[in-house]
């Protein structure tokens, strides 16, 4: 996929989140899931919801509750905790210190690293 078609891709995901339509949804993530590995469709998702968050924050939440398949947001978590975790190590935050991620991949944050998150 190409620089455009994939640009064309996240508006057509941003569009049908928006419609809160989960016809629609299921129906561009299964044509998605074709063309792209479970780590790309996620990809994907992440700047779809990037994009939209600021416009109708309702359409991203529904997505999240409705929409979004449990394989791609298990790879969504999966991206978000490691990039979390390398803006952490880059403010100088330690792992097994001040953070870590349990067996479940769930991550877990000191008060401090907590406040460095919300505030980043």
């Amino acid at each position: 996929m190409n620089h455009l078609e994939l640009e064309q891709e996240i508006g057509k995901m941003a569009r049908a989140m928006m419609t809160r339509n989960s016809l629609i949804g299921k129906d561009l993530i299964a044509d998605l899931r074709g063309r792209l590995s479970v780590d790309s469709l996620a990809a994907l998702m992440i700047v779809s919801i990037e994009r939209l968050i600021w416009h109708d924050c309702e359409s991203v939440i529904w997505s999240l509750s409705y929409l979004i398949p449990a394989d791609v947001m298990e790879e969504i978590r999966r991206i978000t905790a490691l990039i979390v975790c390398q803006r952490l190590m880059g403010q100088g935050f330690l792992l097994g210190k001040d953070f870590s991620i349990d067996a479940t991949g769930q991550l877990l944050l000191s008060d401090r690293a907590k406040t460095a998150v919300v505030v980043a």
